[in-house]
């Protein structure tokens, strides 16, 4: 095994040791005063742009003066614990989705929704959820990562489509790239046949914003392919984004999570708020495309793009 291999091992076994979190009886560690931690732990999903706000977060805090480190755990099974436990005293997280994480944590898979398109909605039950658990939800600014839908530039000219309001009303019959749980969640192929009318006729099941899924679009075999806001390749394949008009996608804006204990403090949420003023969702988009596609750090990236908006120096 290598010195990497192992030391990912260790990490996820030392996680995994802390998988339970702070019991919720235990009301010291929920209630505990907001801690300011001297030396912070960034936790990262693994992905890109996980990897991405970790960096921007990380930097930001480094600004203001505290000294940090950076851990990615790319299984939430392990990583929210850790973040409970203050093993990761900070993380970016996205509102709807996590929100529906913790209701179903707390009370079943079965339990009704917790996010929805209503951003304000989604954070108080969001925020209802975390405080129990000694974390703390800070201010979503502008960016959002949701899913999205895209078809080909050419397509979208021939049938005059900018929304998916547009290509329901059009009566076009739509083959759909997607992942195959798309065929029954409601905000894929369900909700686009209640809310926009669409006719999906057939779920082609080669993932979310995959390459196969975006060549399928590109030539033709498909209509249609479900992606994410943030997505920065659609245009080497040729597609554009329709419209979701109707707001059928979850409230996904990017939201900072703190371990209340550790990094509850008002210095922590003024250099992580710092990102809301100036961080928009094509931002996002470009900074993914200078990682995945120009092959750039993400730390430099997240260095460049805070110098730029003079956040720091």
């Amino acid at each position: 095994m290598s010195a990497r291999a192992a030391l990912a091992a260790a990490t996820l076994l030392t996680l995994a040791a802390c998988s339970s979190g702070p019991s919720l009886e235990n009301r010291d560690a929920v209630t505990a005063p907001p801690g300011d931690s001297h030396h912070l732990t960034i936790g990262s999903a693994g992905f890109t742009e996980s990897d991405l706000l970790a960096q921007l977060y990380a930097q930001l805090l480094g600004q203001a003066g505290y000294k940090t480190s950076l851990i990615t755990v790319a299984n939430r099974e392990l990583y929210e614990p850790a973040l409970e436990s203050g093993q990761i005293d900070v993380a970016p997280e996205y509102a709807a989705t996590f929100a529906d994480w913790l209701n179903a944590k707390a009370h079943g898979p079965d339990a009704p929704p917790a996010g929805s398109p209503d951003l304000a909605k989604t954070m108080k039950n969001l925020r209802a959820l975390a405080t129990p658990r000694g974390l703390t939800v800070l201010p979503p600014g502008r960016a959002v990562d949701q899913n999205a839908f895209a078809v080909s530039a050419s397509y979208a000219r021939r049938h005059h489509l900018k929304t998916l309001s547009d290509l329901g009303a059009s009566g076009l019959k739509v083959r759909l790239a997607a992942g195959d749980e798309c065929v029954k969640r409601p905000y894929c192929a369900p909700g686009l046949k209640k809310e926009y009318g669409i006719d999906i006729t057939a779920v082609d099941p080669k993932g979310v914003g995959t390459t196969p899924a975006k060549q399928a679009v590109q030539s033709g075999r498909d209509q249609m392919v479900l992606t994410t806001t943030t997505d920065a390749t659609l245009g080497s394949f040729g597609l554009v984004l329709l419209a979701d008009d109707k707001h059928l996608q979850n409230a996904d804006y990017v939201v900072p999570v703190v371990n209340r204990a550790r990094a509850g403090s008002e210095r922590v949420a003024k250099a992580l708020g710092k990102l809301n003023d100036v961080l928009t969702t094509q931002d996002l988009a470009d900074m993914n495309q200078q990682v995945d596609s120009w092959r750039r750090l993400p730390a430099d990236v997240a260095r460049t793009y805070l110098e730029d908006k003079g956040l720091i120096k």
